[in-house]
């Protein structure tokens, strides 16, 4: 197994790599090789990943979506499908931050982070651990709901109904694997996040459907 093999699937950054390579006198040029040769795929500027030839692991856009840009952590439509919440494929992995708001592309698809208070953001997120080889971070089912009613524009819920038919008709949500809902969550995000109406709605309907 060869260095680069090693590294699995866990992006890295050009200190890395330059290690790993040694006692080049162009460290950059032998990175840019590396990358033409596909043994490495640019995430960004000084940031790569092995390729899935080298590292025999499936790479991980939830995984990438962390260390592009944090802190952060994968939410909205990303988590709802990654929880079976709700039938489509997610092609843009979205993710919350407390820095500025920000958009990648690259090899592997579209990231963008959305910024939020610092005391909403800490609410609701767990360490989704796969295969006892890496770990990211993710909204729980309630924070991704209560993040997609955040970020999206222009959406006003004023009532239970206005919800219900938000969840079934927009988002096609499927309620069977919302009956372990953590209210508690939803509480704490309606008390400190923005769009305070639409939360404590989304509250009282989830409430009635436990």
């Amino acid at each position: 197994m060869n260095e680069l093999e090693k590294l699995g699937n866990i992006p890295i950054d050009n200190a890395v790599l330059s290690d790993i390579i040694g006692n080049y006198k162009f460290p950059r040029n032998k990175i840019a090789t590396m990358e033409k040769r596909n043994e490495i795929v640019r995430l960004k500027k000084g940031l790569y990943v092995v390729s899935e030839k080298i590292s025999r692991k499936k790479i991980s856009r939830e995984l990438i979506a962390n260390h592009l840009y944090g802190a952060s952590y994968v939410s909205l439509e990303a988590a709802l499908s990654h929880y079976g919440l709700i039938p489509e494929k997610v092609f843009t992995i979205r993710s919350i931050t407390t820095k500025r708001a920000k958009q990648f592309k690259n090899t592997f698809g579209y990231f963008e982070y959305i910024s939020v208070p610092a005391n909403y953001f800490s609410i609701g997120i767990r360490q989704q651990i796969v295969d006892n080889e890496y770990a990211y971070l993710i909204a729980t089912p309630e924070k991704a709901l209560c993040d997609l009613i955040l970020a999206t524009p222009r959406l006003r819920l004023q009532s239970v109904r206005v919800v219900q038919t938000y969840l079934e008709d927009d988002l096609r949500i499927d309620f069977s694997a919302v009956q372990n809902i953590d209210t508690g969550i939803l509480r704490q995000c309606a008390e400190v996040g923005r769009k305070k109406v639409e939360l404590r709605q989304l509250l009282k309907f989830l409430e009635t459907i436990k």
